[in-house]
């Protein structure tokens, strides 16, 4: 096995270990506090400032202003990922490994998605709604105050399926084609995409390119998480051929229904129906239903998903070191 090839697979071990670890200067964080920066800086139309009004009346190109956003958060991030990667190379080979281990780790949420799901199902499991709310708003952007049971558990399993491919199946699919570098080009632009790729009055001109850019990067990531849910669902003794079905609705659509077709994935494994109206903000969206609504929604669909995550993580590493082993 190459040294590459061995240091995806130690990240991998090393994240189902210990998970994604809740850092200060975890590299998504040191991203996301650089764009909160840069975003103030170039897009400040809502502001309530006086001068930031004139500002927005002077008629700011927001679509320019959110490619340069991009620029600067992606060159930064790429620039600063590759100084660390040679410096650690001129030290020794031996830190350059250990690096690109520590940098694909901190790439991955296999563990982190798993435990932070299952704490739902539990909460749900003994009873207390107002738990299972508050630990469904950690890991969901939509607004979580007033869901029922039913909601509650769409939700979680609509981030399982969403989060397995952003979260395990796109991180490992850059490792495996340009390493750590390539990786955190992804995941700048995938958080980039969840801070300023809102469809709102704020972000919609100026956050076009992150949710463009995001949408490409991850429409092949996108695709093989809908083959790997359908074949771990079999592997998992569920329904595959709905499965398969549901998803390959979606696998010739463009990269906006990304999240959609691993969606579908997921409702046709587990006999369920997921969409509806989410709220944002108080602001209804409207996702079309998804799957066939065999089964009503239960607290056991939660863990199901979760089960299907990891076993299409292992096949998407298994599949990577079997297409990239020289």
């Amino acid at each position: 096995m190459s040294y590459e090839i061995l240091t995806i697979f130690l990240a991998y071990l090393l994240d189902l270990i210990f998970g994604d670890p809740e850092w200060h200067w975890h590299p998504v964080r040191l991203i996301g506090r650089l764009i909160e920066k840069l975003e103030n800086k170039l897009n400040p139309a809502l502001s309530t400032a006086k001068k930031d009004c004139e500002v927005r009346k002077s008629g700011v190109n927001k679509k320019f202003c959110g490619a340069i956003l991009v620029i600067l958060v992606v060159g930064v991030t790429a620039f600063c990922v590759l100084g660390a990667l040679r410096l650690a190379k001129f030290i020794h080979p031996f830190f350059y490994y250990g690096i690109s281990v520590l940098f694909i780790y901190f790439s991955l949420s296999i563990k982190s998605l798993a435990v932070e799901a299952d704490r739902v199902y539990k909460d749900l499991k003994s009873g207390d709604i107002q738990k299972a709310i508050s630990d469904l708003s950690m890991i969901v952007a939509r607004d979580t105050k007033g869901l029922d049971e039913p909601e509650i558990i769409r939700a979680s399993v609509e981030t399982v399926a969403e989060s397995t491919m952003d979260g395990i199946v796109a991180p490992l699919f850059y490792a495996f084609l340009g390493g750590p570098v390539l990786v955190w080009v992804y995941k700048a632009i995938n958080t980039l995409d969840s801070m300023v790729g809102y469809k709102n009055e704020r972000f919609i001109e100026f956050g076009r390119l992150s949710a463009l850019l995001d949408g490409a990067m991850n429409i092949v990531p996108a695709k093989i998480t809908c083959f790997l849910i359908s074949i771990s669902s079999f592997c998992y003794g569920k329904d595959w051929l709905n499965s398969l079905k549901q998803g390959s609705k979606y696998f010739f659509q463009g990269p906006k229904i990304n999240s959609e077709s691993t969606e579908a994935a997921m409702a046709g494994g587990l006999n369920i129906r997921l969409g509806g109206v989410n709220f944002y903000n108080a602001v209804p969206a409207y996702k079309p239903f998804i799957g066939d609504n065999f089964q009503p929604l239960a607290i056991k669909h939660i863990r199901e998903s979760i089960q299907i995550a990891y076993i299409s993580s292992a096949l998407m590493l298994i599949s990577g070191i079997t297409v990239f082993y020289k």
